[in-house]
């Protein structure tokens, strides 16, 4: 990790979760560390700086002395300090399950179908963002930055301008941004966008949102003025300045590439396959949710079957799925379905010695994860949307190199970066999955080299520590030209004969 310097005293990290996991065992509160991309990247540049991380301990039964130990007791060797916000039932149904969740979550994945539109949904929203701003004005100092993340806090940028700060505030959302026409349908869609021109940088996955950011802009702010064609433009809007910028998050790359080396995964990942003798096994590895894709995947496969026989006995697919708020209604009908047509596929296609799918419901830890990227030969990744789709990036640091062939849906973040690599595909197109799929595995080891070299070199390059570099550098930057042309994408069908 490059030493960042922002010019402020301190990094002020703001998000929904903090990165700890509080629980209750036996009637003592307890903690476990946090863990994944954004812990391991923003950890070490508030260990050297100095700084403090903001948000929900996700509990809303923990009395505050109790929490006040428990976050003093995680931070103790740190070297930066948390600071919770505090929710209620109501915070925790109307803002986290109900707008974040029945709303923009659907919304911005280009469901709305899925949305929910009570209005008690938009007034927690901007209670809960304001709570977030009244901890960050209670801890903040002259100088700090602040950085908010996600689609959870969208608004604390207006409500710390309310509150009277002038501190320097960026932007991350992590989630895709919608096109202008499903944008629309949001009943409160011009007060979002104006709290979102509050922040001083806003960024985006990839150039598309960015652009499909600014089309909605130019409803409210006829007289926007945009300046530059890089990686980060400025924009001028009602006689402000602030920046917005595309910045593809990564993973620890060299963590990855390296413990997927290790003895105890190399071990477990020749037990899979020593379970699945003479077959390419496909794998998919999803948190249960409907913008994942996983029904039209399995249907995918199960076209893949009936016209191409011989793939019986050559290949297995696995699908993990992790758990994800299966007490709610829609989850629920969504995992029953899955686990239908998994019985469907397979009572249809099952032979002595072979069974198509494999389906795991449940959360895998780490050892066990890297062993499925290494022993299998095929990654079916294909999100009807997505922001980024980390899972795709860990794959390709993980698998060996002349072995693995990702198959990914265009409509991920991920193909933006990884469309010369990558066989990208219309996860709604059963037939084309299908024949993604047959192509896969029939490819030869010098065609997957060649596209796995050029996969492992972008997802090294752009790593979780180049995405924090750049978005700081971005925020204090006085000359953007420096900024190359961030990736733009190309639709599949004029990269699929590479």
């Amino acid at each position: 990790m490059n030493d960042m310097t922002t010019g402020s005293k301190r990094l002020v990290v703001v998000s929904n979760r903090l990165p700890i996991v509080v629980k209750q065992l036996d009637d003592q509160w307890t903690f476990t560390p946090g863990s994944g991309g954004l812990v391991s990247a923003l950890a070490p540049v508030l260990r050297n700086r100095g700084g403090i991380w903001i948000g929900w301990p996700g509990t809303v039964d923990a009395e505050p002395e109790s929490l006040t130990e428990l976050l003093h007791e995680a931070t103790r060797h740190s070297g930066y300090t948390l600071k919770p916000v505090t929710l209620d039932n109501r915070d925790k149904e109307d803002f986290y399950y109900g707008f974040a969740n029945e709303v923009i979550w659907p919304l911005f994945h280009d469901l709305q179908s899925h949305c929910n539109f009570a209005p008690r949904y938009w007034d927690a929203y901007t209670r809960v963002n304001r709570k977030f701003a009244e901890v960050i004005t209670e801890n903040v100092e002259s100088g700090d930055f602040i950085w908010v993340h996600d689609y959870h806090l969208m608004t604390v940028g207006q409500e710390l301008r309310a509150l009277g700060l002038r501190a320097r505030t960026g932007f991350f959302l992590h989630i895709p941004f919608p096109p202008l026409d499903i944008y629309m349908k949001l009943p409160w869609r011009f007060p979002l966008l104006r709290a979102l021109l509050e922040y001083d940088l806003i960024g985006f996955q990839t150039l598309r949102d960015r652009r499909n950011f600014l089309q909605c802009v130019r409803l409210i702010a006829p007289d926007l003025a945009v300046t530059g064609k890089g990686q980060v433009i400025t924009l001028r809007v009602g006689g402000r300045e602030l920046r917005v910028g595309t910045f593809p998050i990564g993973i620890d790359f060299k963590e990855f590439a390296r413990d997927g080396k290790s003895d105890e995964v190399i071990r477990k990942a020749k037990h899979l396959h020593e379970d699945l003798p003479g077959r390419q096994v496909l794998l998919g590895v999803d948190r249960l949710d409907y913008t994942k894709g996983i029904c039209h995947r399995f249907e995918a496969f199960r076209n893949a079957l009936q016209r191409f026989p011989e793939l019986h006995h050559r290949t297995t697919l696995i699908q993990v799925v992790v758990p994800s708020r299966e007490d709610i209604p829609k989850y629920h009908a969504l995992k029953m379905e899955m686990e239908r047509l998994v019985g469907e596929i397979n009572g249809q296609f099952t032979q002595s010695g072979w069974v198509p799918i494999h389906y795991i419901f449940r959360s895998l830890n780490r050892t066990e994860l890297l062993a499925y990227y290494r022993a299998c030969e095929i990654a079916l990744i294909t999100p009807l949307k997505d922001g980024m789709n980390l899972v795709a990036k860990e794959f390709c640091a993980v698998s060996p190199e002349g072995e693995s062939v990702l198959i990914l849906s265009e409509f991920a973040g991920a193909a933006a970066q990884l469309q010369k690599g990558a066989l990208l595909v219309n996860p709604y197109s059963v037939e084309e999955v299908a024949e993604a799929i047959h192509r896969a595995i029939h490819m030869g080891p010098g065609e997957r080299r060649a596209r796995m070299h050029k996969l492992k070199r972008f997802v090294r390059e752009y790593d979780i520590f180049w995405w924090v570099d750049a978005f700081l550098k971005a925020a204090i930057a006085k000359d953007l030209s420096n900024f190359p042309a961030p990736e733009e994408y190309v639709p599949h069908m004029e990269t699929i004969s590479l």
